[in-house]
């Protein structure tokens, strides 16, 4: 592999695990209150969630180029106050990676808190457990093989991110190139077919790794637990 073929995988990692870090917490925390949160609103906050899922990426990443581009307001203001910049930047990539991804992350962390037992919530809420107390101490220790699903999915799922990521912060090698736009810019070259092949081949295998270990880790969690 080349220089900077090796620069794109290694932005990619960057990038993916970047944005794992950011997302999963959050996640974890929306899967909870829409798992077991009853409130005004949940249906349109699940909507919300899930639509980076059913929106083209690039609707995405235009979004995020209007909310955080240097010409928009808050973009702006994050530059000028925190010297925070996420246009053409690898922050903005994560971020980018982070939005498409949260929805898988969510899904899974909800799946296992929705399957847990509800007779174990009733009996902690007649003990006079609180909403964070069950949370705590119940819920989130049971559901951590679909917390370890998510951040494997995730962190895979990253890898693979193209649309967003390149309609918000370009295709700049060494900072924003990551294997899928590394890849789209060996096939616009006469003579780039070899190293396409080459990224193409790891992304996949990376990509199987990440499915396989997850699949791995969350039965040898629901035997744990």
């Amino acid at each position: 592999m080349t220089p900077l073929e090796l620069q794109a995988v290694a932005a990619s990692l960057v990038v993916s695990g970047r944005s794992l870090l950011f997302t999963l917490p959050i996640a974890t925390a929306i899967a909870y209150v829409l798992a077991r949160g009853r409130f005004p609103g949940r249906t349109a906050l699940d909507a919300i969630v899930h639509t980076p899922l059913i929106v083209p990426p690039v609707v995405v990443g235009y979004a995020l180029l209007i909310v955080f581009g240097l010409n928009a307001p808050l973009g702006r203001w994050l530059n000028d106050v925190f010297g925070v910049r996420f246009v053409f930047a690898s922050a903005g990539a994560s971020l980018a990676t982070a939005v498409m991804t949260a929805p898988l992350m969510i899904r899974a962390v909800r799946l296992s808190l929705e399957a847990q037992d509800e007779g174990l919530n009733e009996a902690a809420r007649t003990l006079g457990a609180g909403f964070w107390d069950r949370m705590i101490s119940l819920h989130l220790p049971l559901a951590w093989p679909g917390v370890l699903a998510a951040a494997i999915l995730g962190f895979a799922a990253g890898l693979g991110e193209f649309g967003a990521v390149i309609t918000f912060v370009s295709n700049i090698p060494g900072e924003t190139q990551t294997l899928p736009l590394a890849i789209y810019s060996a096939l616009q070259q006469p003579d780039g077919e070899a190293a396409a092949a080459r990224l193409a081949a790891l992304s996949i295998t990376l990509a199987l790794f990440g499915l396989v270990l997850s699949e791995a880790l969350v039965r040898y969690a629901r035997r744990r637990t």
